[in-house]
């Protein structure tokens, strides 16, 4: 089964479009074409198909490989464009070339044909294989430099050279500023230790996540930062530089510590509230109660010493006609003589 290869050929001769097809064939494709002779059958054929190659005699009666080119090139097209004529001489060679085609075969040396349609295929994929590394490079490129976390990228050495808006806003240097510099400038002198020991493991092709830390900003304010650092390979796998992610959390940890201080306060609070548990001995006579150190005391007194109540004083109805028989008080104005 040979390569399918769809081939829009334009030439007047139908013998010449067999010839060219059979040595096609013979290189091991399997041609799928349509021969055009005139402007209106090419720009037809441009038009509601989608092609691989387009062969292009030199000279037709109506229409000619100058032409057919222009047609071509109107199209935005990128396939090869190859010119098989029978006479075609070396400065018109060189015009077509110039002009866009992308080789050109002589129709008594097809030989050569077959050879050239291989060699500009694999140069139209190699164009659209960068052409789509391009343009997610591109893509990707706008994802870093909108994103609101700042991305850098440095050498191992630690150079800047690459700064993202989100590194503007969290450091307050611009790109121009930084790039070209050394990192050691967002650093404070008493975490210099932490850069190197990260860096060491950045060359082994380690990656770094959630490294809490203190950078300096422009005006000489700290930050407090997350980062990630990620190794930079190049196409064999070397480690070549480091990418960082760093996210500002100094709202976190500014929250971090008021939910410590208020947990802090309510654990004092706690630790001062009195409650009593447990067995109480009390006189069954006078109700008084034995402390801890073997201590009687009146209840008031003792409950007051281990809990947060209070007392107010006052006479129960039984006690009133108990002590002052000679008095007829209502409850409720028992219940409102405190003292």
């Amino acid at each position: 089964m040979g390569t399918p290869l769809r081939v829009l050929v334009v030439e007047d001769s139908e013998v010449d479009t067999m010839l060219i097809l059979r040595e096609l064939r013979r290189s091991g494709f399997e041609p799928v074409s349509e021969r055009v002779d005139t402007t209106e059958a090419m720009n037809a054929a441009l038009g509601g198909g989608i092609w691989d190659l387009i062969i292009s005699d030199y000279a037709l009666p109506q229409f000619g490989g100058a032409a057919a080119l222009a047609l071509f090139k109107q199209r935005g097209l990128d396939i090869p464009f190859i010119i098989v004529s029978g006479a075609l001489g070396e400065e018109r060679a060189v015009e077509m070339m110039k002009a866009g085609a992308h080789d050109y075969v002589l129709k008594h040396n097809l030989a050569r044909l077959s050879p050239a349609v291989t060699r500009e295929l694999a140069a139209a994929e190699e164009r659209r294989a960068r052409r789509q590394q391009e343009a997610t490079m591109a893509y990707l490129a706008s994802i870093v430099e909108s994103c609101q976390d700042a991305i850098v990228g440095k050498t191992l050495d630690g150079i800047v050279v690459s700064w993202n808006y989100g590194a503007e806003t969290l450091y307050g240097y611009s790109a121009a500023e930084m790039i070209g510099r050394e990192i050691s400038l967002l650093i404070p002198p008493d975490r210099t230790n932490d850069l190197s020991e990260v860096y060491e493991r950045v060359k082994r092709g380690e990656r770094v996540e959630r490294f809490e830390t203190m950078r300096i900003r422009k005006d000489g304010t700290p930050v407090e930062v997350s980062l990630t650092i990620s190794p930079l390979k190049d196409a064999n796998g070397k480690v070549v530089g480091a990418s960082t992610v760093a996210l500002d959390i100094s709202k976190r940890k500014k929250e971090e510590a008021e939910w410590l201080r208020l947990i802090r306060e309510l654990t004092e609070a706690l630790a001062h509230v009195k409650t009593l548990s447990g067995l109480l001995p009390i006189c069954a006579s006078c109700k008084k109660i034995r402390d801890d150190q073997g201590y009687w005391q009146q209840v008031e007194t003792y409950i007051s010493a281990h809990s947060d109540a209070d007392f107010t004083h006052g006479i129960c109805p039984d006690c009133v006609k108990r002590l002052y028989p000679e008095y007829q008080i209502k409850p409720a104005e028992v219940s409102a003589a405190r003292y």
